[in-house]
């Protein structure tokens, strides 16, 4: 059962108007950032081309007057964004190129991508799709994408993606998935968000009642890159959701200066696991334009999963991978 009152013994869902004020009233601008957190506002990007969004939850995990603190760097927009690198572009993993209908993407066989959302709840500067063509593929094109899943019997999972799918409305997400549910070649439901992390508060009775109605099975695929990002918040984020019955994995950005460190990435794991999430990809950054002070060599990468193999359980060491335009499914480095 899903407890429903926070103060009823075990803690609840947050309630639902918590996590659209902490979407409305986000930071969107570095120097506010800055000045909030107690900071200098000097080699700031103070008109990016990929805009700032920090909401209140990301925040207080921020370490005040401290510049090189890991989820800082992650959401903080500077002039390093304008340095123009070879081999970083625009559409780094050629997705583009992969539409078969409107808002749906297909790069693999067994399984396509669905745009659900054009909207995340933070704005990650490594972001793959910082130049996404979202007004061209977003919610307005559902019916034709969801149509295109029902011919393709070849399909047997599908992923929601964007944007973040949790940014939908409670109600709106529970039709998709309804619509989903019905598709009976489909044979489990992919979930890719930062919500958990980025809002806990996100997790509402009605989204959590929309998990465990699924009659498919729901994998919920969270994004976290460093162990500072978990607290109580996500804690109960996340036990509210395991009682749904999905499961929960966790994918990780390789960043250099925030999360290329033995000693990081093995906290992040156990910290993931007693929080009931597995780790599941560590990724080497997609190229795009504008994150090229982001990108961990792949030799670097190699050498830090050989040294979390020497401190953890093979369960809790994540896949290094790459994904290649054109390849039949994502490269394991290591």
């Amino acid at each position: 059962m899903i407890p429903t009152n926070p103060d009823a013994g075990e803690p609840g869902p947050w309630a639902p108007g918590i996590w659209r004020h902490q979407l409305k009233t986000a930071i969107r601008d570095s120097v506010t950032l800055c000045e909030k957190l107690g900071l200098p506002t000097g080699g700031l990007d103070d008109a990016p081309v990929f805009p700032v969004r920090v909401p209140e939850a990301w925040l207080r995990r921020i370490r005040h007057g401290n510049p090189d603190d890991p989820l800082l760097r992650q959401v903080l927009a500077t002039a390093l964004e304008r340095l123009a690198i070879d081999g970083f572009v625009a559409d780094a993993v050629a997705e583009t190129s992969r539409f078969v209908a409107p808002a749906l993407i297909q790069k693999y066989d067994h399984r396509a991508l669905l745009i659900a959302s054009t909207a995340c709840p933070v704005h990650c500067r490594y972001c793959f799709r910082r130049e996404f063509p979202y007004t061209d593929h977003g919610p307005a094109q559902l019916d034709h994408a969801i149509a295109r899943v029902v011919e393709d019997t070849t399909l047997s999972e599908i992923i929601l993606s964007g944007g973040d799918p949790l940014t939908l409305t409670d109600t709106a997400l529970a039709k998709l998935l309804r619509r989903i549910n019905a598709i009976p070649h489909l044979r489990r439901i992919r979930i890719h968000s930062r919500w958990p992390v980025a809002i806990p508060e996100r997790i509402t009775a009605e989204l959590l009642q929309s998990f465990a109605r699924s009659s498919k099975p729901v994998v919920l695929v969270v994004h976290c890159n460093h162990p500072a990002e978990l607290d109580t918040h996500t804690a109960r984020a996340f036990a509210l959701l395991r009682k749904t019955g999905l499961t929960l994995l966790n994918q990780t950005v390789l960043l250099r200066g925030i999360n290329d460190a033995v000693t990081t990435l093995a906290h992040l794991s156990e910290a993931l696991f007693e929080q009931g999430v597995l780790p599941y990809y560590l990724h080497l950054l997609d190229r795009v334009r504008g994150t090229g002070h982001f990108e961990v060599e792949e030799d670097r990468g190699r050498a830090l999963i050989s040294g979390l193999r020497n401190q953890l359980p093979g369960y809790l060491v994540p896949r290094l991978m790459r994904e290649i335009p054109g390849e039949p499914a994502k490269t394991l480095i290591g």
